[in-house]
Order: C-alpha cells, then sequence, then structure tokens
C-alpha cells in the first residue's frame, strides 16, 4: 500500500530528512585518504544520536553498523570497517538514514577521496544528473516508470550501465514502503504520482556491466566484473509544483 503523507506528517519528516542531509554532509566532509569507513559511520553515529534521532539501518534486517559506506566497486550495503581505509583515487558512496519524530530520512552521495581518474569524475558527475533527470519526471500525474525511464536514458546515453537488483522506494514512517522505484523502465507504467507521496529516488550507476553479487557477509554488492560503481539519492516529496527536495542539510 502506498502512504500519502498529510501536510503535518510531511512536516515532521522533513525534520528527519533535514538531519539525514546533515549527517551526510559530516561524512562527505571526512572522506579524506587514510580515514577508515569506521571513523566516519562512528562520527555519524554520534552526530545522529547527539541530534535526538537514531541512525535508521544499525539493526536493520541484522545491519551491524549506521552507515553504507560502498567503495569503488561496492554498489551498495558496504559495512564500514576499521580495516577498509580510504585511499586517493578512490569513490566512495556514503549512503545514510535517519529516524526522528516518527519517520525516516533517507540520502546518499559518492564523494571523490583526494585525486581521482577523469574515468570516475565522469562517472559520479553522469550519476548525479540520472539523480535530477528522475527528479524532474516525478511530477503529479505521471508514473513511477517516467522517473525510472528518465534515469536509465541519460545513463545510458552515456554509455553505463542501470543496476538492476536494487531500486529506490517510497520512505516515511517505515524505511521502505511502496511504491519500488526502479532505476529503468517504461514511461506511462506504474503506479501514478500524487501529491503527498515521499520517494527516496537513488540511481546506481557503473562503469561496466549491470550485474551484481553479495559478498559472504550477507550485505555487500559488488559490481560482477570490477567496474565502479556510484550512487546518489535524495528523499523527495511530491507536490502540485513538481518534486520537493527534502534531504537538504
Amino acid at each position: 500500500m502506498i502512504v500519502v503523507k498529510t501536510t503535518r506528517e510531511i512536516n515532521m519528516m522533513q525534520d528527519a530528512c533535514t538531519l539525514s542531509a546533515r549527517a551526510l554532509k559530516l561524512a562527505g566532509e571526512m572522506v579524506e585518504p587514510g580515514v577508515s569507513t569506521y571513523e566516519i559511520d562512528a562520527a555519524v553515529k554520534n552526530y545522529i544520536e547527539g541530534e535526538g534521532g537514531v541512525p535508521s539501518t544499525l539493526g536493520y534486517g541484522g545491519y551491524p553498523a549506521s552507515t553504507c559506506i560502498s567503495v569503488n566497486s561496492v554498489v551498495v550495503h558496504g559495512i564500514p570497517s576499521k580495516k577498509t581505509i580510504l585511499r586517493s583515487g578512490d569513490i566512495v558512496s556514503i549512503d545514510i538514514c535517519a529516524y526522528l519524530n516518527g519517520y525516516h530520512g533517507d540520502n546518499a552521495c559518492t564523494y571523490a577521496c583526494g585525486a581521482i581518474s577523469e574515468q570516475a569524475q565522469r562517472l559520479l558527475s553522469a550519476t548525479k544528473e540520472c539523480l535530477y533527470q528522475g527528479i524532474a519526471a516525478a511530477q503529479a500525474g505521471h508514473r513511477v516508470g517516467d522517473i525510472s525511464s528518465a534515469v536509465q536514458r541519460y545513463a545510458e546515453a552515456r554509455s553505463y550501465s542501470v543496476v538492476r537488483d536494487f531500486t529506490g522506494h517510497g520512505v516515511g514512517a517505515k524505511l521502505h514502503e511502496e511504491p519500488s522505484i526502479p532505476n529503468f523502465g517504461t514511461p506511462g507504467r506504474g503506479p501514478r504520482l500524487i501529491p503527498g507521496m515521499t520517494l527516496a529516488i537513488e540511481p546506481m550507476i557503473t562503469a561496466g556491466d549491470y550485474h551484481t553479487r553479495t559478498l559472504s557477509d550477507g550485505w555487500t554488492a559488488v559490481t560482477v566484473d570490477g567496474s565502479l560503481a556510484a550512487h546518489f539519492e535524495h528523499t523527495v516529496c511530491i507536490t502540485p509544483d513538481g518534486a520537493r527536495i527534502m534531504t537538504i542539510p
């Protein structure tokens, strides 16, 4: 069932989204050579809890951390570790969700660690634009497939691949709500978008093939061919005037 929020509910959810965005900004500022992903995770946990929130991912389905930090060929759900030390040239995707006032906010960004290759920078720029193409298509009266198609068209026109195994989703009182929002699809298909829907739109794009596999930890998803992957995400609210981005610091 798709949950349509009232104005009051959206205002309450906005606090969670702002907290998530500020936590992501903090994490991004920590992306430097020599820093461990564990350090970033610990800082985010402390920040969210210090603001009265709860990291949404901690314990979710057994997930052991407060953030997902995915480096280079890791697509999503990378588990922070003291052993994962960032190096110059890495691209670092950080996905942060915070729970506050009974609602979740969800956002992600892929950061450059030090100087990165031209190939990696092009992937980051294209994936970020895929997100905004999807947001632009998230208009009241349109359908989920319009978002999906917009992301896919932009990525594939630039010879990138769209991950099929993971999708965006509704978000609200639950971290994952209906509808599912694939990053590939057909315009005019899927649930109709109406004001009050809150969605996590999150393109996951690879420089090579789109197939992924999950490592033995049960979480870490990597590209099968070892190609770089990038991930950008915002929580948005559908309004009569278009999609309003809620995850702004």
